[in-house]
């Protein structure tokens, strides 16, 4: 799995003109499945994007995690996020989740943030065409990627 985390001032996703998900402060995630994702996965990327320090405290360092700051979370699938561009001009994606196998583990993924003590959690949605709209507050974005982290 993947991730790109962006510390946001607000965030939101829409479909077909309507906004089906959105947030005030916190973080904004995009999301991308392989196959070989599980639980154990999901559950560490989620603690991961959850308890990284990186809001600001009283003195102005990132000390601070989404949890400590009641912050909400918005995740977005993104299957591009396992493009591959180091040939020719079109990326393949070959090594990302199937589709049905990836709307599988978001939904999943989703219902698991929703378990945990986060103020709100909003979700894009899978396999549509979604625009998003974000504030990045700092910039802070990281990448998150499964593989190097077990």
């Amino acid at each position: 799995m993947r991730g790109v985390l962006q510390r946001v001032t607000s965030a939101s996703v829409t479909v077909d003109g309507q906004v089906i998900g959105e947030i005030g402060k916190g973080i904004m995630v995009l999301f991308g499945m392989l196959g070989t994702d599980d639980e154990k996965t999901m559950e560490y990327m989620l603690d991961k994007v959850v308890n990284l320090r990186i809001f600001e405290d009283e003195n102005g360092k990132m000390n601070l995690s989404l949890l400590d700051i009641g912050g909400e979370l918005l995740i977005v699938p993104n299957f591009t996020l396992y493009g591959d561009s180091r040939k020719g001009r079109r990326p393949g994606y070959s090594s990302g989740a199937a589709p049905d196998v990836a709307a599988g583990l978001f939904e999943r993924l989703c219902e698991k943030a929703k378990e945990m003590p986060i103020k709100k959690v909003a979700t894009g949605q899978f396999q549509a065409d979604m625009k998003v709209a974000l504030v990045n507050d700092g910039p802070v974005t990281l990448l998150l990627d499964s593989e190097k982290l077990f």
